[in-house]
């Protein structure tokens, strides 16, 4: 059975941790795919992201031959692991015209590199 003292450390541990991934800035690379061009997507994550304090960008990838009606967003994030965690869940639900099929994030430990948030045309 655990000691009081070494529960106690275990708890202020799991806090310095939980502080260090709030606070860590860090870029989060994202595609969303689906019915998310020409609906005000890109737009949706600029508020979005602005609303959460990131910084960023957003831009359209090109679609398909095969795939008309469906498309991709990307997206690069920087911020606090938890605050981008909580703008992806927005992001997967998107606003009221599109369709979110897919949602692929990948994180990266470098530096961030802009200010604000930019919507690329």
């Amino acid at each position: 059975m655990e000691t009081s003292k070494k529960k106690q450390a275990k708890s202020r541990l799991s806090y310095h941790l939980s502080l260090v991934t709030y606070f860590l800035v860090m870029f989060c690379h994202i595609i969303i795919s689906g019915f998310v061009q020409g609906v005000g997507y890109r737009q949706f994550v600029k508020k979005t992201a602005q609303k959460f304090g990131l910084n960023g960008w957003a831009k359209n990838l090109p679609r398909s031959k095969a795939a008309i009606s469906d498309g991709r967003v990307e997206v690069g994030l920087t911020g606090s692991k938890k605050t981008i965690e909580e703008a992806i869940k927005s992001f997967k639900k998107g606003p009221f015209l599109s369709d979110i099929k897919d949602v692929k994030v990948e994180w990266e430990d470098k530096e961030p590199d802009f200010n604000g948030f930019e919507i690329i045309v």
